[in-house]
């Protein structure tokens, strides 16, 4: 059985609105569509994680150009069905941290995002859905550093901010 499918079978949603998009990526995985490539243009997989420091009195948050605030850290699968993998990847290159570790390789959160139709890079990106999932990870403070074409900042934040 695919990781995924096991690990959403296996998580426990924190309310209804996580149910209900659980068993929506559950029924997609079932139709067999490309979710893991923005080939397929009206949903695919993302992944995200929230970021705490080893103390966990801060989380970490990047300043998205896209949506224009402050957000968790991610992005597509691109290919990549460890979506784990694609968190790890993601924070690295939108942060610049190098020392990142998953807290638990178990989904910490899911959620069905839409996505208003945008340019990037030229192009114009359609409305679409991402289906994401986002894990717990952890990181030591080195240097972080914008990734410009994604984000215009990204800091340390103490949770009740």
């Amino acid at each position: 059985m695919e990781l995924l499918r096991q690990q959403l079978i296996a998580y426990r949603p924190w309310n209804e609105q996580e149910e209900r998009d659980r068993e929506e990526l559950l029924r997609r995985l079932d139709s067999h569509e490309d979710l893991y490539t923005r080939a397929n243009t009206a949903a695919h997989f993302t992944a995200s994680a929230w970021v705490v420091s080893p103390d966990r009195k801060q989380v970490l948050m990047a300043y998205h150009r896209l949506y224009d605030s402050w957000a968790w850290l991610g992005g597509h699968a691109d290919g990549d069905r460890d979506l784990l993998a694609v968190a790890l990847r993601e924070v690295r290159e939108e942060s610049g941290l190098t020392e990142v570790r998953p807290v638990s390789e178990d989904l910490y959160s899911l959620e069905i995002l839409t996505v208003d139709g945008h340019e990037k890079r030229g192009q114009y990106v359609p409305s679409h859905i991402h289906m994401n999932v986002t894990y717990l990870l952890a990181a030591e403070d080195d240097a972080l550093r914008e990734k410009p074409d994604e984000n215009s900042g990204v800091a340390w934040f103490p949770p009740e901010e």
